[in-house]
Order: C-alpha cells, then structure tokens, then sequence
C-alpha cells in the first residue's frame, strides 16, 4: 500500500472525516491516511503520532516524498500525548489496534486533557469492538456510524463517536454487536458472527470437559451464543 492507493479498511475511516478537518492519526503507519486526505485536499491539517522511532522515521520520509511538511506534522509520542488543546484538533483517528488499546489511548487521552469534547471519533479496532463501545457509551459519546468491512480475507469494523448533546444508551446486544450493524446485519456482518459462532461452540465443548471450577465462564459464553443465534436467526 502506498499514501496514493489507501487499503479499503482505511478508505471507509477517510470516508468518515469531516472536510477541511484539523486531524490527529494516532499510530499513523507511515502516515498513509493523513498523506492522502491531504493530497486530496480533504483536510488543511494533519498531526501522525507514532511511538517507536523506526515508524516515526518511515512516516517523516513519506510526508517528506510527498511534500507535504507544511500540512502534516509527524510527532513522537504515546497515544494522545502528540496532541494538545491549542492544536484545535477535529478529528481523532486510530486504526489497526485491538479494541482494548484503543480504549487505554483514548483512557489516558482523557486523564492527559488532550481532548476539548468537541472531536469526533473514527476508530478502527481489529479485536474487542465490544470493550471499545463500552468505553464510548461510560464517557458520553454517541455511535453515530458504524461500518462492517472484509479487506484481503479479513474482517475490520469502524466506529464514529462524537459527544452529542443528547447521551445515547446501548443495550448489552448492540455493545456487543454494534448498534448500527445489528440493525442493518449484512452478509459481512453474518459471515463474522457465524464464525464468532463456531468458536465459542468449541470454546463451551472445552469449558464442559474441565476439571476446573468455571461455571461463571460457561454461563458467559453460553449467553453469547445464545444473542449470536438470535442476531443470526433475526436476518433469515
């Protein structure tokens, strides 16, 4: 992949970014998402925040390529401690991390107060959507798009939260599901949760033969198959 031809999983999050944007893209790999929405001249200004130097490196190289200096600002740094109020940022990117990562990045963006409330929020986990959701829905933000994508065999969904003036509430099926997926259950939608299904069979067979006290982990796993067959039996 290069900054000229985006992989289809980081097309849909640059789909999600508010024209003419002031963006953070936090793990920017290269710096390949803000390279081409500027390029497109879809947003003025980017910051890519990267945590190891070699990456931080490839990313000054191809904004450098690019020339493109003087609307992206590559910064060395953990998470959100690249960004800071003043930099008026407005939107917030961070794709191809596990859910739970995210959720600690944007956990100690919050206690650093790097984040005015005003941002909105594009994120791409690749594992613990769930977890992710149930962060978004504690600290006041509301879903308001989601999108269930396969790129190169594998299955990525993408999140948008944005702190509304209305809190929404999420029922335990559309956390673990996603709101605006399991109400449009596509077949990239049913072909995950069909293999989510397989899994947690085998994972119930395992728990049953042993020898260890789990009873609160069956119970666990046979509720969550149980919502995936209803979700499942609700799209025929």
């Amino acid at each position: 992949m290069n900054a000229n031809e985006l992989s289809l999983r980081l097309q849909v999050v640059a789909n999600y970014v508010p024209k003419k944007a002031r963006l953070a893209d936090i793990g920017s790999d290269h710096a390949y998402l803000p390279v081409a929405l500027v390029r497109n001249e879809r947003i003025q200004y980017a910051i890519a925040g990267e945590v190891v130097q070699g990456p931080y490196e490839a990313a000054r190289k191809q904004v450098s390529k690019n020339g493109l200096e003087q609307f992206i600002e590559i910064r060395l740094g953990d998470g959100m401690e690249v960004v800071f109020l003043e930099d008026n940022i407005e939107a917030v990117t961070i794709c191809g991390m596990g859910g739970v990562l995210i959720r600690d990045i944007l956990e100690r963006g919050k206690r650093m107060h790097r984040f005015s409330g005003k941002e909105r929020l594009i994120l791409q986990p690749n594992v613990g959507e769930k977890q992710l959701r149930e962060w978004l829905a504690a600290e006041g933000y509301t879903i308001i798009a989601e999108t269930i994508l396969e790129d190169h065999h594998k299955i990525y969904e993408v999140m948008v939260a944005e702190k509304l003036d209305s809190t929404a509430s999420y029922t335990q099926h559309e956390l673990l599901f996603g709101p605006h997926l399991l109400q449009e259950r596509s077949t990239v939608f049913l072909k995950k949760w069909q293999h989510q299904l397989g899994k947690l069979e085998k994972v119930r067979a395992n728990l049953a033969k042993s020898d260890q006290q789990l009873e609160d982990k069956i119970i666990q796993v046979e509720r969550e198959i149980q919502w995936i067959k209803e979700a499942l039996d609700e799209s025929k």
